[in-house]
């Protein structure tokens, strides 16, 4: 029994004492979970953004499940986390252009209308951060009923931007059905 006992804590002791396990993209380290509000994410998968031959960030996509199915992504209303690490200074011009332009390629007419005004909300907040450096880590997540929140290095940035339809649509930026890269997106999806 004491043998047992002592086996036991010895193990437990070995256990705790194991680092967090992580994945490594381009030396940037993300932990395979990852604790929002009170929801603890798991990694789903892992890609780069590159155009041409500059690539401007790893993005990393913590859920609550494991999922290699894009429309199981963007209809989930679940707590989420998108997490870009900057591996290039982008300004704040070029992010817009591209978050809008994204949207735009993976909504109706209908919903691009719907989405204007939170759009330009998310804009303004961009604008107010200025230029992602090289080294930044940009976290957007979402939590059902408060919203996407948007965080530059762990510091929150601007008001929560409310609707689960928003977070879809900015999701759909890099696991829609006309994703802005497509190796990006099936990194996302762990495929």
């Amino acid at each position: 029994m004491r043998i047992s006992l002592l086996l036991s804590l010895l193990l437990a002791g070995v256990l705790v004492a194991l680092p967090a396990r992580a994945v490594v993209l381009e030396g940037q380290r993300f932990e395979e979970r990852v604790r929002v509000a009170q929801h603890e994410l798991q990694l789903n998968g892992l890609g780069v953004r590159a155009a041409w031959i500059f690539k401007a960030f790893v993005a990393a996509l913590y859920l609550p499940e494991k999922t290699r199915e894009a429309q199981q992504v963007l209809d989930h209303d679940a707590p989420r986390r998108l997490q870009l690490r900057m591996l290039m200074d982008v300004g704040p011009g070029e992010i817009k252009k591209a978050l809008v332009r994204g949207m735009q390629k993976n909504a109706s007419e209908a919903e691009w209308a719907a989405l204007q005004a939170r759009a330009e909300a998310f804009s303004r907040t961009i604008d107010s951060i200025g230029t992602a450096r090289e080294g930044d880590t940009i976290n957007l997540d979402y939590l059902p009923g408060q919203g996407l929140m948007l965080a530059v290095n762990e510091v929150p940035r601007g008001q929560a931007i409310a609707g689960a339809d928003f977070y879809q649509a900015l999701l759909g930026i890099f696991v829609g059905p006309h994703p802005v890269d497509t190796r990006l997106k099936r990194g996302l999806l762990g495929q």
